[in-house]
C-alpha cells in the first residue's frame, strides 16, 4: 500500500492543479469509501489486496490536496500555520487512535468491521465539501507525466521488497540485483524531473535551504517512527500480554500527545525561531527512543507509554512547523507540487523505516533464538517460531509446559533485543535530522 501512495502521492499534484483540487479531493473520498466497502467483504485474498492497493491510491489524494487547500485559503502566516496544527493533530490522532478503534470493532464485530469504519466519514466529506471547500486550479499546469509515475513505483517497490528479502533469506544474488535496479530507477527518476518543463515532482524547491530543512526535519523522523511502531504493537500484545483492546488503549496517551503538541505548535513558533524549534523537538524525541530501549524491562509498560508521550510532545510541533515551511517555501501556485513532495517523502520514509527497521530486526529476532532454542524442534516448527514472534508463541502455546514456557521466554528475549536495537537506530536516525536541518537552516536563502 506505502509502494502505490508513493507515486500517487505525486501524480495527484498535477492532476489537482489541472482538474481542481477540491474536485479530486472528493474523487480520491468517493473511491476511499467505495473500496473501503468492498475489502469489508472482500472473499479472497487476492480481492483484499487489491481493495488495499487501492485505498492507498486514493488515500494519497487526500493529504497533499487538504495541505495545497490550506496553503491558498489562509494567507495570513499565523492563522495557516494555526490550520495546519489542526491538519497535523487530525492526520496524528487518527493514526495513533488507529489501534484503539481497530481492537474495539475486532472485539466486538467481524474483521470487515475495520474497513466499514471509513465509509461514513467519506460520505460526511462527500456532503460537505462542495459547500464549503474552495476550488482552486492551475491554468499553466502540465500534463501528468506517466512515465514518471511508472519509475517512481517501480523503485519504490523494488527497494522496499530487496530489503525485505535480505532480511528473511540473507544475501543473495536475486534481491541484490532488484536493489540495484531500484536505485538505479530512483536515479532515471530524479533524471526525467529535471528534463520536464512540469515534472512529477518539482526538485527545484530543493534550491531553497528551508524547503530542504523541512523535508529533513519530516521525512527522517518518519523513518525511525515507522520503523520503531511496528515493534511496539508486537511488544505490547505478545510480549507484555494484553488484548487488543487494551493494546490500543495503551496508544491513547501517545495519540492525545500527538494533538496536543500539533496544536501548541503554532503558540511556540511565535516565541521561538522555526529552526530552534525544530533542532530542540527533534533532539528531546531522541531522548523518547533511548527510553524505549528500557521498555523490555521490569516496568515495561509504564515505560513505554512515558516514552511514546514524550515521543509525540517533541515531534508534534516538529512536523507541524515543518509542513508549513515545506508548502510556504513554493508560490501558491506550486502548493500542490510542495504538498505532494511533504506526502511523498512522509510515506516513502514510512515505507522505508518498516522495511529497514523490520528486516534488520527480524535477523536480530532469529540470530537470537536460534542460539537460545531450548529444545530440539522439527523443522517445520521452528520454522515457524523463528518467522515471527507471533509464530514463536503459537508453537510455544502448542507444545505447554516447560518447554512452551522456556521457547516463548527465550523468543521474547530476542524480540527485546530487536526492539532495543530499532530504538537505538530511531535515535541516531532523528539525531542526524537535527543536524541536517540545523545545518541546511544556517544558509542563505537562494533565489
Amino acid at each position: 500500500m506505502n509502494g502505490s501512495a508513493d507515486a500517487a502521492a505525486a501524480g495527484h499534484a498535477l492532476l489537482g492543479d489541472r482538474i481542481g483540487r477540491r474536485k479530486l479531493l472528493l474523487i480520491g473520498a468517493a473511491a476511499f469509501g467505495a473500496a473501503s466497502a468492498v475489502a469489508a467483504f472482500s472473499n479472497s485474498t487476492e480481492m483484499l489486496i487489491a481493495m488495499r492497493a487501492l485505498l492507498g491510491v486514493a488515500g494519497a489524494t487526500l493529504a497533499p490536496s487538504t495541505m495545497s487547500l490550506i496553503r491558498n485559503m489562509f494567507h495570513n502566516e499565523q492563522e495557516r500555520r494555526f490550520a495546519i496544527g489542526v491538519w497535523m493533530a487530525s492526520f496524528s490522532a487518527g493514526a495513533a487512535l488507529g489501534p484503539l478503534v481497530g481492537g474495539v470493532l475486532l472485539e466486538f464485530f467481524a474483521w470487515g468491521s475495520v474497513f466499514l469504519v471509513a465509509v461514513p466519514v467519506m460520505l460526511l466529506l462527500l456532503l460537505l465539501g462542495p459547500a464549503l471547500l474552495p476550488e482552486y486550479r492551475d491554468p499553466a499546469a502540465g500534463r501528468l507525466d506517466l512515465p514518471s509515475v511508472l519509475l517512481s513505483l517501480s523503485a519504490v517497490l523494488s527497494m522496499i521488497y530487496s530489503l525485505k528479502q535480505l532480511a528473511e533469506h540473507g544475501l543473495a544474488w536475486l534481491p541484490v540485483l532488484l536493489l540495484s535496479a531500484g536505485l538505479g530507477l530512483a536515479a532515471a527518476f530524479v533524471a526525467r524531473q529535471r528534463r520536464l518543463a512540469y515534472p512529477l515532482l518539482d526538485l527545484a524547491l530543493f534550491r531553497q535551504p528551508a524547503f530542504s530543512a523541512a523535508i529533513a526535519a519530516y521525512a527522517l523522523p518518519s523513518v525511525a517512527m515507522f520503523g520503531i511502531y511496528i515493534f511496539i504493537t508486537q511488544h505490547l500484545q505478545l510480549v507484555l500480554g494484553l488484548g487488543p483492546l487494551q493494546a490500543g488503549l495503551a496508544t491513547v496517551p501517545w495519540a492525545l500527545g500527538f494533538v496536543l503538541g500539533s496544536l501548541m505548535a503554532p503558540r511556540l513558533a511565535r516565541r521561538v525561531a522555526p529552526g530552534f524549534l525544530l533542532a530542540v523537538g527533534l533532539a528531546v524525541s531522541a531522548i523518547s527512543f533511548g527510553l524505549l530501549m528500557l521498555a523490555a524491562g521490569r516496568h515495561g509498560l509504564a515505560v513505554l507509554v512515558a516514552a511514546t508521550v514524550l515521543m509525540s510532545l517533541s515531534l508534534a510541533p516538529v512536523f507541524t512547523i515543518a509542513n508549513e515551511m515545506i508548502i510556504t517555501a513554493a508560490p501558491p501556485e506550486r502548493a500542490g507540487a510542495a504538498s505532494a513532495l511533504s506526502e511523498t517523502a512522509a510515506e516513502f520514509s514510512g515505507a522505508v523505516g518498516i522495511a529497514l527497521f523490520g528486516s534488520v530486526g527480524t535477523v536480530i529476532y532469529r540470530t537470537g533464538l536460534s542460539a537460545q532454542m531450548p529444545v530440539a524442534l522439527s523443522p517445520e516448527l521452528a520454522g515457524n517460531a523463528l518467522a515471527t514472534l507471533g509464530g514463536a508463541v503459537a508453537v510455544a502455546q502448542s507444545l505447554g509446559g516447560a518447554t512452551g514456557t522456556a521457547l516463548q521466554a527465550a523468543a521474547q528475549a530476542s524480540f527485546a533485543d530487536a526492539l532495543r536495537f530499532a530504538a537505538a537506530g530511531g535515535a541516531l536516525v532523528v539525531l542526524a535530522a537535527a543536524a541536517v536541518s540545523a545545518s541546511l537552516l544556517r544558509r542563505p536563502p537562494r533565489p
